[in-house]
């Protein structure tokens, strides 16, 4: 919304803390059908936490359940990710800075490029480390057999610890991609003895707080000018008015 609609409003306090809401109760809502069927079964020496369908011959309440899973945790948010970073890529990579093409400009070009492919990079690891997961509990409601293997149990937790992994990357991709990213992360751990903030960093981080005081300055001013021209017109309208009658 920033970058796409960059003078609009933001929301509001309240709304945030009522989106917020939805999505933790949404999130609840879709966990709690396994915290309701799970039974604890004891096979010495280990007690073992199971998920115990109602048709658990069937398997078809397992079958819509990982589908419904797949579909909102997934392919939704999957879907909403390259629709939205689509628009912000093609918001950044067509438009253009205003001035002279200078060192400067082909720099904030090249900026912006990389942002767009840091996107790219974010949404598919994304996609790579919640894929294996998936296709892991599809293949069980099909296939009960395949929990019977002798290292499913490492296999599981390979494939959990991928998809729960998932947005500890994102940070690094930032890291690596943006300069401005690890100019940050060394002046917010620049308190550990062996990081050390260099004069680039802090041009960089200079540069940033003074684009945003500017980007600031100039919406206040366009909001003054938009108030003083209505103003001006309800002027201009009340005196035309007094001299008609």
């Amino acid at each position: 919304m920033a970058i796409i609609y960059p003078l609009q409003p933001r929301l509001s306090s309240t709304s945030t803390k009522i989106v917020i809401g939805l999505i933790w109760a949404l999130a609840f809502s879709l966990a709690f059908p396994q915290c309701y069927y799970s039974v604890t079964q004891h096979y010495p020496p280990r007690t073992i936490c199971m998920v115990n369908w109602p048709d658990d011959y069937g398997g078809k309440h397992h079958l819509t359940y990982q589908i419904a899973m797949i579909v909102l945790i997934y392919l939704l948010p999957l879907l909403v990710m390259l629709i939205t970073y689509s628009l912000i890529g093609q918001t950044l990579w067509g438009s253009e800075i205003p001035g002279e093409a200078s060192d400067h400009y082909q720099n904030q070009i090249q900026a912006k490029r990389k942002v767009v492919k840091m996107m790219i990079v974010v949404v598919m690891t994304f996609a790579l480390c919640w894929l294996p997961y998936h296709i892991y509990f599809i293949l069980g409601s099909f296939n009960k057999e395949i929990y019977m293997q002798t290292y499913i149990q490492q296999v599981y937790l390979a494939i959990f610890w991928l998809a729960m992994s998932s947005t500890m990357y994102n940070p690094i991709i930032y890291c690596c991609l943006n300069q401005r990213f690890r100019s940050g992360f060394r002046h917010a751990f620049s308190w550990f003895p062996f990081i050390k903030v260099s004069e680039e960093d802090k041009m960089e981080l200079q540069h940033t707080q003074t684009f945003r005081m500017t980007r600031s300055y100039r919406t206040e001013n366009t909001k003054s000018t938009v108030v003083r021209h209505n103003s001006t017109q309800h002027d201009d309208h009340t005196t035309v008015k007094l001299m008609k009658s």
